[in-house]
């Protein structure tokens, strides 16, 4: 909920959220180095939703805004997917989205990519599905910049090197089929690249 077309996407209609929907993955979710994404056979519809991706990399708690920027080192594109229907279930009666967004596989990550100051205000990124783009993004377009939600998170947890924090996605999100190709870019590099299965 970090792009206000994609809160009209899933909401009907454009809101900004008081602070940063934040949810977690467990270490099982986090699929690299562009091995497939197996289709869970006991979900409805999985939707992709790619999102750019920060390496944290030093220990942190409790970091201002102004200082967020040094606590992360490296940036991707990823992959948050979504059981949706299992989503929809559990926000219509006020539980959590433990599943929908952090079963195995859930997480995929590209390869990293090292920022200078100056970059970190222009990463364009984007998603093609089977040679089609389906999303882009750009920082500039968040409701909760990268620096802010580092902050916001080291208010309630300790940041750990290695940790990785997913920053939103952009509108565009849509469902995935076996046999589908996913290629993420940042800016004119392809750092993801994978199937599903």
């Amino acid at each position: 909920m970090n792009y206000l077309l994609h809160t009209e996407e899933l909401e009907g209609r454009p809101y900004r959220p008081e602070e940063p929907v934040i949810f977690l993955k467990a270490d099982s979710a986090l699929l690299k180095n562009g091995k497939p994404f197996f289709v869970p056979d006991w979900a409805g519809r999985v939707d992709y939703e790619a999102e750019l991706v920060v390496r944290i990399c030093r220990l942190g708690k409790g970091i201002p805004v102004r200082f967020a920027h040094r606590y992360y080192d490296a940036v991707t594109v990823g992959i948050d997917f979504t059981a949706r229907d299992i989503q929809q279930k559990a926000r219509s009666q006020g539980l959590p989205w433990t599943i929908c967004k952090g079963f195995d596989g859930s997480a995929v990550t590209g390869e990293w990519c090292t920022v200078n100051d100056e970059e970190r205000s222009a990463l364009t990124f984007r998603l093609d599905v089977n040679g089609q783009t389906v999303q882009q993004g750009n920082p500039s377009d968040m409701l909760f910049s990268v620096d802010e939600i580092i902050s916001y998170l080291s208010r309630f947890f300790t940041l750990r090197t290695g940790d990785l924090i997913f920053t939103g996605t952009p509108a565009g999100v849509g469902p995935v089929k076996i046999g589908d190709h996913l290629e993420g870019y940042l800016g004119a590099e392809r750092v993801l690249d994978f199937y599903c299965r």
